[in-house]
């Protein structure tokens, strides 16, 4: 197999492998496509992507060096991005009690800044790939043209997975009774809570 090919098929499995398990980030995006279709949905989901790129990007061309100068700080990383979580998750949870709970989203530029900040606070997504990468010998030592298709790959990859994710929720977007929506959310948010939990937990 040639240097470009591995770098394709390894990019497409690394992609969807720091997709695909079901994390905050993805309940977020489900809920969000439920509360307001696709369209906002999907730029929240193109955010989670462009993540997900600059990360594998920063890991191709950084290798373990990233890993080294993050590890010293994975702790304070790893409680901060919990915070942040559990932060969204509660004034999510306060704005589906307002009475005014059914005030128009923010516009799809804010939400894609949005869930890009979310996605970049999480300290191990950059780890997977320095992992990857120090696994993989081939993607490691191939020259600047395959680490690019691999960058890219990723950013299908992760692409393709939150964006369904986005359409999953959007699915259901009207077709579920106003009461239905709510508890979904309350339960979405729940399961983000848990999650900032458990990540402050093993901080």
């Amino acid at each position: 197999m040639s240097d470009m090919s591995s770098a394709l098929v390894s990019g497409l499995v690394a992609g969807w492998g720091v997709a695909i398990p079901l994390g905050a980030i993805g309940v977020m995006l489900v809920d969000l496509g439920m509360r307001a279709g696709f369209r906002h949905a999907s730029a929240a989901a193109a955010a989670v992507a462009t993540a997900d790129l600059v990360y594998a990007a920063v890991a191709a061309a950084a290798g373990t060096a990233a890993a080294s100068l993050l590890a010293p700080h994975e702790q304070t990383m790893k409680l901060v991005a919990a915070g942040v979580l559990a932060a969204v998750a509660v004034l999510s949870l306060m704005r589906r009690g307002a009475p005014d709970s059914g005030a128009a989203l923010p516009p799809a530029h804010r939400l894609y800044g949005r869930f890009l900040a979310l996605t970049a606070v999480n300290p191990t997504t950059v780890v997977y790939f320095v992992a990857l990468i120090a696994g993989l010998p081939a993607v490691a030592s191939a020259p600047a043209p395959a680490k690019a298709v691999f960058v890219v790959a990723v950013g299908v990859a992760s692409l393709s997975w939150q964006m369904t994710l986005a359409a999953s929720g959007a699915a259901l977007h009207h077709r579920l009774p106003e009461r239905a929506r709510l508890y979904t959310a309350l339960a979405g948010n729940a399961l983000v809570l848990g999650l900032a939990a458990r990540m402050a937990l093993s901080a």
